[in-house]
């Protein structure tokens, strides 16, 4: 009897589309024409960047300033590209300029890529954001090239301009200044940092909420926001209005970085204000993350679990992820119900799917900051290991410093924890789920009974 062979489901087809482009990614920064001194930076560095670079999170084993070729960096650039704008709409934008027509297979591995809801209007979703994306980062080039065509001539500074708009707007956090600490240099120089500030905040809205505050813009009165749009702006400028609170308040007298002898008021707010933005998936540093206070690094940690928004450029866990779990403890608490936003009922099946991913996220970095103690903890604190784990789930990329000093295995751990950040644990947990079922059983309902909880 011939089996039928079984199709791949859409969170499959993400998850392999993802590691195929890592795989190629890796194998063209192993050629020795990438590197920048002739000979191969090695296979576990050329995969770690490419794993980093496609999971847009900025950690790295090797300054990729120095260590690769321009070829290597072009190389870098795209794959930090194709990883902001995400596998299916790097596919669909090829579908469109061969004219060939985008399956309804594609528009349900489209939707699920840009966490939409329904397959209507996937593809006009695509062309926005693949039109979002060229209008932002043509944006951050044309300001970024005032500062550094003037310092590093037309030639250098127009690419490190085109380099760092990228990886700011798809929240990559990789520079190609070669220095090895970010934008440190350039920590108070107010052009640079609200550049790329602005380019982070836009990448990590979300193509949806940028559209749709586009639509407003457009129509006035006429258009209304919708619930998602509405939280995600609230929850966004909260977050960084505390953050930026917190460090200006807990940093400005630490001698290390806020409370630096020489700097002016401004400084320290501009400083308080990029640290506060950068954790929510960018991964530039202005102020080394090393010299934190322990109680910054917290909140640091902190931020870089919740992440950005959902159908943007960053990872974790989503703000929305984060603010329907309090609202859904509030309406447990308070003996309600339904659990109401803006006077709005949320299903429950969203609800669900919050826990679930906040569940699954807190087991998996639980497991990789475990395995990675285990094997470093003689010469790393498990505090490092936790910040670093928490920024490679996020795909944030902001460091101690630690990671080109971790062991071969917990680098590959690190590649697979910003693979999970990137593509999802809860698409990752679906894709092996889905494998591993039985289509053909039949559903069963077992009798329900009560558990004792707290």
């Amino acid at each position: 009897m011939i089996r039928k062979r079984r199709r791949l489901n859409p969170a499959e087809i993400l998850v392999f589309g993802f590691g195929g482009m890592i795989v190629i990614g890796g194998l063209l920064l192993c050629l020795p024409i990438a590197s920048s001194t002739g000979e191969s930076v090695g296979i576990l560095p050329a995969f770690f960047s490419s794993t980093s670079a496609i999971c847009v999170t900025g950690l790295s084993v090797v300054e990729i300033g120095t260590a690769y070729s321009l070829f290597g960096q072009i190389v870098m650039l795209i794959l930090i590209q194709l990883g902001g704008i995400g596998f299916m709409t790097a596919t669909s934008m090829v579908y469109m300029l061969l004219g060939r027509r985008i399956t309804l297979k594609d528009r349900m591995v489209i939707k699920d890529s840009l966490n939409e809801t329904n397959l209507q209007g996937v593809v006009h979703m695509t062309r926005n954001v693949l039109l979002v994306t060229l209008l932002t980062e043509v944006a951050g080039i044309l300001l970024l090239s005032i500062r550094f065509i003037p310092e590093y001539g037309f030639g250098q500074g127009l690419y490190y301009s085109i380099f760092h708009s990228i990886s700011s707007f798809c929240n990559a956090g990789f520079d190609v200044f070669g220095l090895g600490n970010s934008l440190v240099p350039y920590a108070y120089d107010p052009l640079v940092t609200i550049t790329v500030m602005a380019l982070i905040t836009v990448g990590g809205l979300g193509f949806f909420v940028v559209v749709e505050l586009y639509r407003k813009a457009l129509l006035g009165r006429k258009y209304h926001l919708k619930l998602h749009t509405k939280i995600v702006l609230i929850v966004s400028g909260v977050l960084v209005l505390a953050g930026f609170l917190f460090f200006l308040a807990l940093e400005s007298n630490n001698p290390k970085t806020l409370g630096a002898e020489g700097l002016s008021a401004g400084d320290k707010v501009l400083g308080a204000m990029f640290q506060s933005v950068t954790p929510r998936t960018a991964g530039y540093a202005t102020i080394p993350q090393a010299d934190l206070t322990p109680a910054s690094k917290i909140a640091t940690t902190a931020l870089m679990f919740i992440g950005a928004s959902p159908s943007g450029t960053g990872g974790g866990i989503k703000t929305t992820t984060a603010v329907m779990l309090l609202f859904l403890v509030a309406t447990i608490v308070t003996g309600k119900q339904d659990t109401v936003v803006m006077k709005r009922r949320i299903n429950k099946d969203v609800m669900m799917r919050a826990i679930t991913i906040a569940t699954l996220a807190l087991v998996f970095v639980g497991v990789m900051v475990t395995l990675i103690s285990i094997v470093d903890q003689s010469h790393v604190s498990v505090s490092d290991i936790l910040f670093e784990t928490v920024s490679a789930f996020g795909t944030v990329g902001l460091s101690t410093g630690i990671t080109a000093s971790l062991s071969p295995f917990s680098q590959v751990l690190l590649m697979i924890t910003m693979f999970g950040g990137r593509v999802g644990v809860f698409t990752m947990s679906m894709a092996v789920a889905k494998r591993m079922s039985h289509q053909d059983q039949c559903s069963i309902r077992y009798p329900e009974d009560r558990v004792m909880i707290g």
